[in-house]
């Protein structure tokens, strides 16, 4: 579903009024502002969503590229809300988890925070952003959730592998229920990520994260390696 920005209220599906934890993965991974990372009028407004059908837990989680603490970066970016829960990618308990897909892309078996298993519903939301002409949406962003001393430092083992493959092989192994793209701005990087360029744009997408990533990536006419990986594999797993 496509929303106009300023039309934008977070309505929560029925399940969440019956949970009991709900676990958002915002993009916080360095100290920048929106659009660079999730900005906080966008969780404010998912946890006030939230809030009006649940007095569910509140989880936000999130991890960085080089292990350092990522609590440095929530301070920075104001995610000072409260009864909301900051946490830690690298002071979680890990465990493995295995890849559904019969043949994985690239990883059979993953490390993740237990956090996200005991989590009732769970939400992705990212900033628009197009690099090196590639697009990076809501299920990119789950790979912060990977402790990197487990997959090297900013996951080169994982690169290694075939990012594009990795983030699918994520898709099946991690459901995750909801993707956001806070598209107020989009921001395209074709250098350093912190010599991008914003514009405006005005809009929300938001619904599964593999609906939502598709749905960005054709109306910006672009090729997200990922999203045809998980479409080609969805065939697969479906049979």
């Amino acid at each position: 579903m496509i929303l106009k920005d300023t039309d934008f209220v977070f309505e929560p599906p029925p399940v969440v009024s019956r949970a009991r934890r709900v676990l958002i993965k915002p993009a916080a991974g360095y100290p920048e502002p929106y659009p660079q990372t999730t900005s906080r009028e966008m969780l404010l407004k998912i946890i006030e969503g939230i809030r009006r059908v649940s007095d569910a837990d509140i989880l936000l989680l999130e991890g960085t590229a080089t292990g350092e603490p990522v609590k440095p970066f929530y301070q920075a970016l104001h995610y000072d809300f409260p009864r909301i829960l900051t946490l830690d990618v690298r002071d979680c308990v890990w465990v493995e988890v295995d890849n559904p897909l019969a043949k994985p892309l690239a990883v059979p078996t993953f490390w993740i925070p237990n956090v996200i298993l005991s989590s009732d519903y769970l939400i992705t939301v990212v900033p628009l952003k197009e690099i090196n002409c590639q697009g990076r949406f809501s299920l990119m962003n789950l790979l912060t959730l990977l402790p990197v001393s487990k997959y090297g430092k900013n996951w080169s083992d994982l690169y290694r592998l075939g990012i594009d493959k990795v983030v699918a092989d994520l898709y099946f192994t991690l459901p995750f229920d909801l993707g956001i793209i806070e598209a107020q701005q989009k921001y395209t990087v074709a250098g350093a990520p912190a010599c991008g360029q914003a514009e405006e744009y005005g809009k929300v997408f938001i619904g599964d994260p593999y609906d939502v990533d598709s749905e960005a990536s054709e109306l910006l006419g672009l090729k997200t390696e990922y999203v045809d990986l998980i479409q080609v594999a969805k065939v697969l797993f479906e049979e």
